[in-house]
């Protein structure tokens, strides 16, 4: 039988839901900025993870939920633990390391929502329309004329990385999309985060022996936001609201993603972006719109 989130009638609550958790993830890219200054990048990427597990785990037993995902779905967990667990946090901390802003990077993330239309679209064997495919080239298109006007030219490493975290992203988003139709979001990230335990911390021990850390108030509060917000807190309504309301339609919330993350860097990085950046935000809105709008 399948998960209540799953059931027809539930599109509106899945929007609001996917949206709180929105507001949750335009947060991350300063929040690891933040954590950066004081932490080393791969110790934050890792780290993140291991403080979500902690949390996960505390959830698990409160709930008295079972511990481990079925055996079944372990394929399932292990691509959401290579998505989002690994994968998004380790290529978008090393491109901020590299020299992305956090505006610079929410505008090439922008794309997520297409990937991730585009990759459900292919897990579930759905055929979208040629517009559909035409509407992504676009975003990409945007996004590559951006890139190309900041990096003098060229596509820098940092723009790769964060290319490296939109498909990571997008995989882990879709699978755990996937899941949580069946079962509760909240169970979905939990499992994953616990099934990531035994890689996750021990690397965080050996990684916070071996490098310099600074901590003050300020890296030790994004460090904090990163691994209980950005890791676990906000895949819960997020994943539940792709359930409810279907993953490329609840996807749409992530349209304000970008904007979001831009306001966040002015607010509390003093980030000053031209207009090249809003523009290229806008575009990649409109593209992403209309590949939602395509799809359907």
């Amino acid at each position: 039988m399948p998960h209540p989130e799953a059931l027809p009638g539930t599109a509106w609550r899945g929007t609001l839901l996917a949206g709180l958790g929105v507001l949750t993830f335009s947060m991350s890219f300063p929040a690891t900025a933040f954590a950066m200054r004081g932490f080393d990048p791969y110790l934050v990427a890792v780290g993140r993870a291991a403080v979500a597990a902690a949390a996960a785990l505390v959830f698990l037993l409160a709930t008295r939920a079972p511990l481990l995902p079925p055996r079944r779905l372990l394929g399932s967990y292990l691509l959401i633990v290579a998505g989002v667990v690994i994968g998004f946090p380790l290529f978008s901390g090393l491109a901020l390391d590299a020299g992305a802003s956090a505006s610079h990077a929410a505008v090439v993330i922008g794309l997520l929502p297409a990937a991730t239309a585009a990759c459900a679209a292919v897990r579930g064997g759905e055929r979208p329309r040629p517009l559909f495919w035409a509407t992504c080239a676009l975003g990409a298109a945007a996004i590559t004329a951006f890139t190309l006007s900041r990096g003098g030219g060229h596509v820098t490493g940092a723009d790769l990385l964060l290319v490296g975290a939109l498909v990571s992203a997008a995989v882990g988003y879709t699978e755990g999309g996937r899941l949580a139709r069946e079962i509760p979001g909240s169970r979905v990230i939990s499992h994953a985060l616990v099934v990531a335990a035994p890689l996750t911390v021990p690397v965080t021990v050996a990684l916070a022996l071996a490098t310099e850390s600074r901590p003050d108030a300020v890296s030790v509060a994004g460090f904090a936001y990163v691994g209980l917000f950005s890791m676990f807190l906000g895949f819960i309504p997020w994943y539940a609201g792709l359930a409810a309301g279907g993953i490329a339609r609840a996807g749409q919330t992530q349209l304000a993603q970008p904007l979001l993350t831009l306001v966040w860097a002015w607010l509390l990085m003093g980030e000053r972006f031209g207009p090249v950046t809003v523009v290229a935000a806008v575009a990649v809105l409109a593209c992403v719109a209309a590949s939602q709008r395509a799809r359907s």
